[in-house]
């Protein structure tokens, strides 16, 4: 099935497992395959570490452990996706991203209290397309819980 794309609707859709995720377009700032990423003492159990994206040292958060999901070990379709919620860059470890699609907004519904045994604070809706569904995350519930907020917040 082929989507126009547009601005507006644009989504970046990757898998944990063999589900499809989204997150809108305008969060993402690139995709790259994962390399070098530095242990960090005491952080929360679904950060990976850090790593230097573009000149920046950001986190690494691992979607399937911040979700609750098996860890699987990276390979050569692991990408990280850097995302920018407001002013905090932080890269999303998943299993596959490659594809750029435009979601109707008329194909995203609500999403649903537990669906699929992850937190419903973590989904915008679910788009159905015909022959598969597309969670679609929030990016800033992803990352507001667990030591990523300023420390400004915190105080």
């Amino acid at each position: 099935m082929f989507y126009n794309i547009d601005e507006e609707n644009s989504y970046v859709v990757f898998k944990i497992g063999e589900t499809f995720y989204g997150i809108k377009s305008k969060y993402i700032q690139q995709i790259e395959m994962v390399e070098n990423i530095t242990l960090v003492p005491n952080a929360p159990p679904y950060v990976d570490g850090v790593t230097l994206s573009r000149g920046k040292v950001i986190p690494v958060i691992n979607l399937r452990a911040r979700m609750g999901l098996e860890r699987i070990s990276y390979d050569i379709k692991t990408r990280m996706i850097v995302i920018k919620v407001e002013d905090k860059e932080v890269g999303l470890i998943v299993d596959s991203a490659r594809e750029y699609i435009s979601i109707p907004s008329d194909k995203i519904q609500e999403s649903f209290e537990n669906i699929f045994g992850i937190s419903d604070k973590f989904l915008e809706g679910i788009a159905n397309l015909g022959d598969r569904l597309i969670l679609i995350l929030n990016p800033k519930e992803i990352l507001k819980e667990g030591g990523l907020e300023d420390e400004k917040e915190k105080k």
